[in-house]
């Protein structure tokens, strides 16, 4: 069995699980395994293939990870050889036959980059403060089961951003992007700190109390804890990795400049 580290934008595709009629990622991993020769299409899936977890569609991945029986030959750079350039497999580790990427791993982390120039760090800090530990977080998801978490948390200032970190053995379903919402409201004024008590309560928020869902694609899934396994960087892979998000990330740079001409041209 052989493991893999997945970087993607998730913004080119409908979220990772393989689905009817829409582009996923697992679907385009599942294309690239079939023209190397180590999937059969016809079969539903690899042979001993498990996903670390499922992301929504827009959310990006720098560290999702797959596992599968593979031959030895198959390294990140032969895996990413017959990948679109938005799908990047840049490490990998051999694991034992009974590996399951989804069951084995004990953490799992996602960073969200919450625009929010005019928010207060500090009041963003203590929110996350109070939403760390263990607690019941049924008003961040809409899931009826598995809310109960520990969390830990921490917050990085770049620039106009607040990133928002958010680590825990398994998250419900919106949970990362309405504690993103959360954290940008206190932040910034729009509620009360001591709303976040009200959030952790047994009440159930509704209508105008409810946490929104921020958008998804300034989500990240940025790692996933396996004990004893060591993942080793194809440095190639990693190469072409960086090539591909640097050539992404001056599109996307570009794309913003031009909408700012056009904002200030139209305010004179």
């Amino acid at each position: 069995m052989r493991a893999f580290r997945v970087a993607y934008d998730g913004t080119a595709f409908r979220g990772f699980q393989r689905q009817p009629s829409v582009r996923t990622v697992e679907e385009t991993l599942f294309d690239a395994l079939a023209e190397l020769g180590v999937y059969d299409a016809e079969r539903f899936r690899p042979e001993g293939y498990a996903a670390a977890g499922r992301t929504d569609a827009g959310v990006s991945a720098l560290a999702q990870t797959v596992a599968l029986d593979a031959p030895d030959w198959l390294g990140p750079s032969a895996f990413s050889s017959e990948l679109p350039a938005e799908v990047r497999v840049w490490a990998s580790a051999d694991v034992p036959d009974d590996f399951h990427a989804t069951h084995d791993a004990t953490e799992r982390e996602y960073a969200y980059h919450l625009h929010a120039p005019d928010a207060d760090p500090d009041l963003a800090r203590a929110v996350l403060d109070d939403l760390s530990g263990p607690h019941d977080f049924h008003n961040l998801t809409p899931d009826d089961d598995g809310t109960e978490r520990t969390l830990a948390t921490a917050l990085h200032e770049d620039g106009p951003f607040l990133v928002v970190v958010a680590r825990s053995d398994g998250f419900p379903r919106s949970f990362v992007r309405r504690l993103a919402t959360l954290v940008g409201d206190v932040a910034t004024g729009a509620r009360d700190r001591s709303f976040v008590d009200r959030v952790l309560s047994e009440e159930d928020l509704g209508g105008g109390d409810a946490v929104g869902t921020a958008p998804a694609e300034p989500l990240v899934l940025t790692d996933v804890t396996y004990p004893g396994v060591e993942f080793e960087r194809d440095e190639q892979a990693v190469a072409s990795a960086r090539e591909v998000f640097e050539g992404r990330r001056v599109e996307r740079e570009t794309g913003a400049r031009v909408a700012g001409r056009i904002r200030d041209e139209v305010s004179d």
